[in-house]
């Protein structure tokens, strides 16, 4: 699965800028612009996430206040603080609070992204090919799941793939087409409605009642989004 980077970043330019060239770097990113935004995300997200790259100068919650509570959430979570503020003491007091690299702005793009690179290479550990979630498990080494009823499955091949296709990319939609050729060789005859098979099946897998779907979505006309 890609690595996830929460990059907490109040300047929309500069956000959107860092989160696309990481994308380009393939990692999954998502974009906090307030501390209230970066709290909820990191609730939600930090059993998936690799790296926070945390601005120091947020409108509600400073980053430093954030730090504390990331790494009380999760103590070995990477972090790498990015702010304007360039005195010595700040950049000590952010290693203090278990922060592992300060990056001052301005700042060059190419060195960051090595900079997250060798952070999380130094710091991930051994992957655990299981997603869990709800009660429920996905093992996409072994190809087994546990059910919502606690039932223990093997699935095909293609269907662990879209799987883990979904829970790489929480809450973002991925378009049929995406789907298709990433799980399909050319000369398959692919359908939306194979497609749609799937997803009924895994709502019966996953779901405690599969007509109102919680975690697997059907967005009309586009596509598929898995949402924990």
């Amino acid at each position: 699965m890609p690595q996830h980077i929460l990059v907490v970043e109040d300047e929309e330019n500069l956000a959107d800028t860092i989160a696309l060239n990481l994308k380009l770097e393939h990692y999954t990113v998502t974009v906090a612009r307030t501390g209230n935004q970066a709290m909820d995300a990191f609730k939600q997200l930090h059993a998936q996430l690799s790296l926070v790259l945390l601005d120091v100068m947020l409108p509600d919650i400073n980053g430093f206040e954030l730090c504390k509570e990331f790494k009380t959430l999760s103590p070995d979570m990477p972090v790498i603080f990015l702010t304007a503020k360039n005195q010595t003491a700040d950049k000590i007091g952010g290693l203090k609070l278990g922060a592992d690299d300060y990056i001052t702005k301005p700042f060059d793009l190419e060195e960051l992204l090595l900079r997250i690179h060798n952070l999380i290479r130094r710091t991930q550990k051994e992957s655990v090919p299981v997603f869990s979630f709800n009660g429920c498990e996905i093992n996409f080494q072994t190809f087994e799941i546990v059910d919502v009823h606690g039932q223990r499955q093997t699935l095909s091949k293609r269907e662990i793939g879209l799987l883990e296709l979904l829970t790489s990319n929480i809450n973002k939609v991925i378009s049929r087409d995406e789907i298709i050729e990433k799980l399909w060789d050319v000369n398959e005859n692919a359908s939306s409605r194979t497609i749609d098979n799937y997803i009924l099946g895994f709502r019966k897998y996953f779901e405690k009642n599969p007509r109102e779907p919680m975690h697997f979505h059907s967005i009309r006309g586009v596509g598929y989004k898995f949402v924990t």
